[in-house]
């Protein structure tokens, strides 16, 4: 598995080894000696995974930026299994020096990459094609009471979101509700 660290403390861009030949490929999409081994080697806290989730999504629809507060907070292993999305985490560890930041990349089924976001971190990602499967482990369980959402287009966080690719972005209500970025707030 070939690791690339980011801007962001903690947060991983990994692309796991993938063996191809004319009848198709194979991939070990989670490995937990392998994971072990690479957040050993980079200092960082083995997590542990408690739940897997799984959506679908049409074309432009966006979810986020979603977090849950501590000390229900999740980290989160993400890859798209069928279609594309750009992914975004962004920093909302209060004491980071990277607080307010955000990175973005886009996950797809062709190029299988997986998207580590630690603790401390909102998440969001808009579909880029239609029937797009997203998967994510989490490191604790959905809590409905400490959940928490940033709005998808604050000014203050000025994602660059690929909306050039989608045409109409779909938001949910309860998306479209969330709060703005504010450093007190959170």
């Amino acid at each position: 598995m070939k690791v690339e660290t980011t801007k962001l403390e903690g947060l991983l861009i990994l692309h796991p080894q993938v063996f191809g030949d004319e009848r198709g490929w194979f991939m070990e999409s989670f490995n937990q000696q392998r994971f072990e081994s690479v957040f050993e080697g980079l200092n960082l806290a083995v997590p542990t995974f408690v739940q897997d989730n799984h959506s679908l999504s049409q074309k432009g629809v966006l979810r986020g930026l979603h977090y849950q507060k501590h000390p229900y907070s999740q980290g989160k292993l993400v890859r798209v299994v069928q279609g594309r999305a750009w992914d975004v985490a962004v920093d909302i560890r209060p004491n980071s020096e990277t607080y307010g930041e955000w990175v973005g990349i886009e996950l797809s089924a062709e190029n299988k990459t997986m998207f580590w976001i630690p603790e401390g971190f909102a998440h969001g990602f808009i579909a880029l094609e239609d029937n797009t499967q997203f998967l994510y482990k989490t490191t604790n369980y959905y809590h409905k009471e400490s959940e928490g959402a940033i709005i998808w287009n604050d000014p203050t966080l000025n994602i660059q979101w690929p909306l050039d690719q989608v045409g109409k972005v779909v938001v949910s209500e309860k998306d479209r509700c969330s709060q703005y970025f504010d450093k007190k707030s959170l």
